[in-house]
C-alpha cells in the first residue's frame, strides 16, 4: 500500500495541488487524469521519488519494486533489444551477468556461484529471457527483431522497448505515463489484458478514454488545486464528478439565497424598533451560515475552429500505384485511391505497415519508391506530424513568433487571440516552445494550422499529447470543417467520432471502406481497433449453430489419442459456457450502465448501494477479461488440433 499524506505541489505561487491524502492499494488500477499543466506527471514523478513535493509525505513499502515509465527516458541505440528488455529485472539481469562471468570466462569469485544460483533459482532467473520475449512480442516487436541493436527499431518501438523493460521488472507499484502513445490496438489490447491480470498497484496516465474504461478500477482526478479519488471506471468518474460539482453548486446557492432572503429582512425592517431584535437575529443567522468557495476548474477546452481560404477542387487527393520500401522491408505496394472534396478519411492499421509514412509522402516530407501523387486544384495542405520536433526546429523560438510566422501582416492582438483560443494567454506566448509539454505544443501547431487556412487537412496521431477535453474540442472541429480530412488515429472513440470513410491497411494490402467506422464494423465485422470483436464474431457465429468435431493429434500412441480426443470433445460445451457467462455478465454491465445514466442515480441512491454496485461493475470487468481470456485460449486449442469449422 502506498500512502500519501497531505501532500502538495506549487511552483512560486501557482498551486498544482494541496492537501492530498490517498491510499492506493495492491489490486487496485488506478487513471490519472486532468488537464494539460494540472499536474499529473509532477505526481507520478513524486510518487516514483524522482522530484520533491512542496509539503506532505509519500510512504512507500521499503521492499516494494516500483516500476516508470517515464516520457523523458531514453535506452542506449547500441544495446540489444531482448538484454534491454531483460535489464527491467535488474537483480535476475545481474544475477545472470555475474554467473556468467564465472562460468563461461572464469571471472570474479566462484564461492559466489551458489548464492548466484540460489537468485536464480527463487526469481525465476532461467525463465526471464522467455518472459521478456513474450512481453516484447506481446507490444507488437518481432521476435525477429529481438537479438537486435536497438537502433535497428524506430522511435515508437524504442518506447515500446522501454515499456517492456518495465513490465518484465515484475514491480510491486507500476506507475506509466501514457503508455499507449506509440502503440497499435492490438498491443494495446495486449497492454489492457496485461494490466487486468496485475496484481500489484498501477498507476496510468492516459489520454485514452477506452483504454482508461477497459483498464482502470479507480480515476485520481487532478482538478480543483486538489487529488480527488473515484470508485470506478472513467464513464463512471464522469457522471460521479458531474453529480458532485452540481450538489456542491446547489448547496451553494441554497446558502446564498437564504443569505440573500434574511438580508432583505434585515435591510427593510432593521430600523424599525418593533423588527429591530428579528434583524440582528437574522444577521447572526447569516455569520452561521457558510459558504463554501467552489475553486475553478483547471478543465479548459480549446476554441478550434478550422476554416478555408478557399475550397479546393473536387478531386483532392490521387494516390496511382504508389510503393515504398525500407531496404528489404516493403511498407506500401501498388496503393491506389482517390479522395473527394469533403470526405474525412482515417486511416487504421498495425503499425509497421506504412500509416505515417503514406501521410509524408502525401505531404512531401518523404519520397515514394514507385507510383504518383496528384494533389487536385487549388488545393492547400495542413499538416500535423506525429514527431512534434520535426516542425518546431527552432526551441528557442516563442509561441509568438511561431504563430505570426504563418499571418506576418496581422497584428499583435490577433495572433495573441489565435493563441489564447489553443490556450496560450499572458506570459506563456513569451516562453521558449522548446520548453513546451507535449500537449502545449500539439495545440500550438494545430493554432497555426488554423490561421493557415488549409483546405487539406493532414493529420498523423493528432490525439498522441492532447487531454481529453483538447480530444472532444478537436474531434468537434473537424466533425465541423468543411474541407477534406486524411488522418491516422489509434484512438478508437476519436476514428468513431470524425471519420466518414475508412482505409485499412493490412499484411494482404489495404481495405477501402466508403462509410464511417460503425458501418465499416457492421459490414465486415473486423474490428482492427478492438481485440473483442473476436469475441462476438465467434458469439454470431455460434448463434448461426456452427459445430464443432472432435479431431486428434498425430504422434500419440491409440490410448493416448483416446483421452485426448475425449478432453477435446468437451472443450466445445466449454467455449459456449463461457460464451454464455460473457454474454450475461455484459447485459448486467449494460443495466449498471444504465444507472449511472440516470441523471438522479448519484443523488436518490445511498453511499452503501452506489459503492456496493461499482463493486459489482468493477468485478465484472475483471470476470470478463479472465473468461475471454479462457475462451481465446479454448479455441486457439480447437484450431490447433483442427477442430473448429469453417464460418
Amino acid at each position: 500500500m502506498i500512502t500519501l499524506s497531505r501532500l502538495g505541489k506549487s511552483f512560486g505561487a501557482r498551486v498544482l495541488f494541496e492537501n492530498v491524502s490517498l491510499e492506493l492499494n495492491a489490486g487496485a488500477r488506478y487513471g490519472l487524469v486532468g488537464a494539460n499543466g494540472s499536474g499529473k506527471t509532477t505526481l507520478l514523478k513524486i510518487l516514483a521519488g524522482d522530484e520533491p513535493a512542496t509539503e506532505g509525505q509519500v510512504s512507500v513499502p521499503k521492499r516494494a519494486r516500483v516500476g516508470v515509465l517515464r516520457q523523458d527516458r531514453f535506452l542506449a541505440d547500441d544495446k540489444i533489444i531482448l538484454d534491454l528488455a531483460m535489464m527491467g529485472d535488474a537483480r535476475v539481469w545481474n544475477a545472470l551477468q555475474e554467473r556468467s562471468k564465472i562460468v563461461d570466462h572464469g571471472e570474479g569469485d566462484p564461492n559466489q556461484l551458489a548464492d548466484l544460483e540460489h537468485t536464480l533459482s527463487q526469481e525465476g532467473g532461467y525463465t526471464l529471457e522467455a518472459r521478456a520475449s513474450a512481453v516484447l512480442e506481446g507490444l507488437g516487436v518481432p521476435t525477429a527483431k529481438h537479438r537486435q541493436p536497438l537502433g535497428t527499431l524506430s522511435g515508437g518501438f524504442k518506447l515500446r522497448v522501454l515499456l517492456a523493460q518495465v513490465l518484465v521488472g515484475g514491480p510491486d507499484a507500476l506507475f506509466l505515463d501514457e503508455p499507449t502513445n506509440h502503440l497499435d490496438i492490438l498491443s494495446i489490447r495486449w497492454l489492457e489484458k496485461f494490466l487486468a491480470g496485475y496484481r500489484g498497484c498501477a498507476l496510468v496516465i492516459s489520454h485514452d478514454q477506452r483504454f482508461l474504461d477497459n483498464v482502470t478500477t479507480h480515476i485520481l482526478d487532478v482538478d480543483y488545486e486538489t487529488v480527488t479519488a473515484y470508485t470506478g471506471n472513467f464513464a463512471s468518474f464522469l457522471l460521479q464528478k458531474e453529480a458532485t460539482r452540481a450538489q456542491k453548486e446547489n448547496e451553494v446557492a441554497r446558502a446564498e439565497r437564504i443569505i440573500a432572503e434574511k438580508r432583505a429582512f434585515v435591510d427593510r425592517f432593521g430600523a424599525k424598533a418593533t423588527k429591530a431584535k428579528q434583524a440582528q437575529s437574522r444577521l447572526k443567522q447569516i455569520e452561521r451560515i457558510e459558504v463554501e468557495e467552489l475553486k475553478e476548474s483547471s478543465r479548459r477546452t480549446p476554441l478550434f475552429r478550422f476554416e478555408q481560404v478557399r475550397q479546393s477542387g473536387r478531386e483532392v487527393l490521387g494516390v496511382e500505384k504508389l510503393s515504398k520500401s525500407y531496404g528489404a522491408l516493403k511498407v506500401l505496394t501498388n496503393m491506389n485511391f482517390t479522395i473527394r472534396r469533403g470526405e474525412k478519411v482515417g486511416v487504421i492499421g498495425p503499425n509497421g505497415l506504412g500509416k505515417s509514412t503514406l501521410l509524408k509522402i502525401v505531404t512531401g516530407v518523404a519520397e515514394q519508391d514507385e507510383g504518383e501523387i496528384k494533389l487536385g486544384h487549388e488545393v492547400r495542405v495542413g499538416y500535423f506530424a506525429q514527431d512534434h520536433h520535426d516542425l518546431l526546429r527552432d526551441e528557442k523560438m516563442t509561441p509568438l513568433d511561431y504563430l505570426w510566422q504563418s499571418c506576418p501582416s496581422e497584428g499583435t492582438s490577433y495572433v495573441r487571440g489565435q493563441l489564447g483560443r489553443v490556450l496560450f494567454s499572458g506570459d506563456d506566448v513569451l516562453k521558449p516552445i522548446g520548453s513546451l509539454s507535449g500537449g502545449e505544443a500539439a495545440r500550438l501547431i494545430f493554432g497555426r494550422i488554423i490561421t493557415e487556412k488549409p483546405n487539406l487537412l493532414v493529420l498523423d496521431e493528432p490525439t498522441n499529447h492532447l487531454d481529453l477535453e483538447s480530444i472532444q474540442g478537436l474531434a468537434s472541429a473537424l466533425k465541423a470543417y468543411e474541407g477534406t480530412l486524411l488522418f491516422v488515429s489509434h484512438d478508437r472513440w476519436f476514428v468513431s467520432e470524425v471519420a466518414t470513410r475508412i482505409i485499412e491497411l493490412t499484411p494482404e494490402g489495404p481495405r477501402d471502406f466508403p462509410g464511417t467506422f460503425a458501418e465499416y464494423l457492421d459490414k465486415s465485422g473486423d474490428d482492427h481497433l478492438d481485440g473483442n470483436v473476436a469475441f462476438e464474431k465467434e458469439k454470431a457465429k455460434r448463434d448461426r449453430g456452427d459445430s464443432v468435431a472432435p479431431g486428434k493429434k498425430e504422434g500419440l500412441s491409440w490410448e493416448e489419442q483416446k483421452k485426448e480426443r475425449n478432453r477435446l470433445s468437451t472443450l466445445p460445451k466449454r467455449r459456449d459456457k463461457l460464451l454464455q457467462e460473457i454474454e450475461a455478465a455484459e447485459a448486467r454491465r449494460s443495466e449498471i450502465a444504465k444507472l449511472y445514466d440516470d441523471p438522479g442515480f448519484y443523488t436518490n441512491t445511498k453511499n452503501e448501494e452506489i459503492k456496493r454496485i461499482e463493486k459489482e461493475n468493477t468485478d465484472l470487468g475483471a470476470k470478463i477479461e479472465q473468461w475471454i481470456a479462457e475462451w481465446e485460449s479454448v479455441e486457439k486449442e480447437l484450431a490447433e488440433a483442427g477442430t473448429v469449422s469453417p464460418s
